[in-house]
């Protein structure tokens, strides 16, 4: 069984890359590395050589939100945040991380589309977003990379908030 370390160094992660994406909006890789650096020695420490299994499945797992980076819909720090938590969480936790991470944060975006009263326009932006990726056969930004703007809040938020669940037992 796995102690509180392992539940709390999530958090400690999650709470620390939230710090740092208000303050500077990104997440710096030094506190990235470190983090699965820590990983990493608390997987070796907890299941010996088999951690190594677990800290590769759980790191390498978020590699698949490399798609929504290409198309502007997530960033560079969110993807690499979620390595790291993987490789403390392991492979399924951090599958059911980032699960709940974007129901959060659909949460959160349904809440400022009410707010602006702009729920209409934003679909009308979606629409003409896939229109022009389909007729110009390329991959566009999707969205603006101004992070004043409404639409673009921070996603660490939903993550942390997730890992918070984690850390309670929620899941």
């Amino acid at each position: 069984m796995l102690n509180d370390f392992s539940y709390l160094f999530p958090v400690v992660i999650a709470g620390t890359a939230m710090i740092m994406d208000f303050r500077t909006a990104k997440v710096d890789n030094g506190w990235i590395l470190f983090s699965m650096f820590v990983g990493f020695v608390l997987c070796i420490r907890e299941r010996g050589v088999s951690g190594i299994r677990f800290f590769l499945m759980g790191s390498g797992a978020p590699l698949f939100l490399a798609v929504l980076f290409v198309f502007g819909m997530l960033g560079a720090g969110d993807i690499k945040l979620f390595c790291a938590l993987g490789s403390v969480m392991g492979f399924s936790e951090i599958l059911k991380c980032i699960c709940i991470s974007f129901m959060i944060g659909a949460c959160i975006s349904l809440a400022i589309l009410i707010s602006e009263h702009n729920f209409c326009e934003r679909i009308r932006y979606f629409i003409s977003y896939l229109e022009n990726t389909v007729k110009n056969k390329q991959i566009l930004s999707y969205g603006k990379k101004d992070i004043s703007l409404p639409e673009n809040f921070h996603f660490t938020v939903p993550i942390f908030l997730s890992v918070l669940l984690y850390a309670g037992g929620i899941y």
